[in-house]
């Protein structure tokens, strides 16, 4: 089978494809998948090293459990649910040494400005309580809507309306206050 016919099929018939033993199948979903989840992993976990590990122990897991996916929700959203489910687990196995990296690589076309609310946000998403932090980075920062987001955390959708409006809250509080202040 050809790159071309791999690249013209969907997510869900190249899941099969996997699991029925097609060797390139599941390379096709990676390649087409690993930005996106190392995004989500860098956001929830705030390391970029960290999100690497995740984002390689999270499509291992997905590719020797490519049999559990069962169809009902878009491979990517089974892939999401993967993803921030390795990040958890590494956030409670390995502490963090320190909140925030050394130092940020910026965009090039970042400003200071632009540089410091960026870490302002990030370090009062660390603040949110882990529910909240998670529902605010699928919905406000990946764009996944409220049922793909209850889907990933495995909760009802009002749970994720309900974490997104009360981490909102929160983060604008956080973000009010005068640096220096917590």
């Amino acid at each position: 089978m050809g790159d071309t016919s791999l690249r013209e099929r969907d997510d869900r018939e190249l899941m099969r494809a996997h699991v029925d033993g097609d060797p390139d199948a599941f390379g096709e979903l990676f390649r087409r998948h690993r930005d996106r989840m190392w995004a989500v992993a860098l956001r929830t976990t705030g390391n970029r090293e960290l999100a690497a590990d995740c984002v390689q122990d999270a499509f291992i897991s997905a590719f020797r459990r490519a049999d559990s996916y069962r169809g009902d929700a878009a491979v990517t959203t089974w892939l999401h649910r993967i993803v921030v489910n390795a990040c958890l687990d590494r956030l409670r196995r390995d502490k963090p040494t320190s909140e925030l990296p050394e130092r940020e690589l910026a965009d090039r076309h970042d400003g200071h400005a632009s540089v410091e609310t960026r870490l302002d946000v990030r370090e009062a998403l660390d603040q949110l309580p882990e529910g909240q932090r998670l529902a605010l980075v699928l919905v406000d920062m990946h764009g996944l809507s409220v049922v793909e987001a209850a889907a990933v955390l495995g909760v009802a959708e009002g749970t994720v309306k309900s974490r997104c409006s009360r981490g909102r809250e929160a983060m604008a509080r956080l973000l009010r206050e005068p640096s220096g202040q917590s």
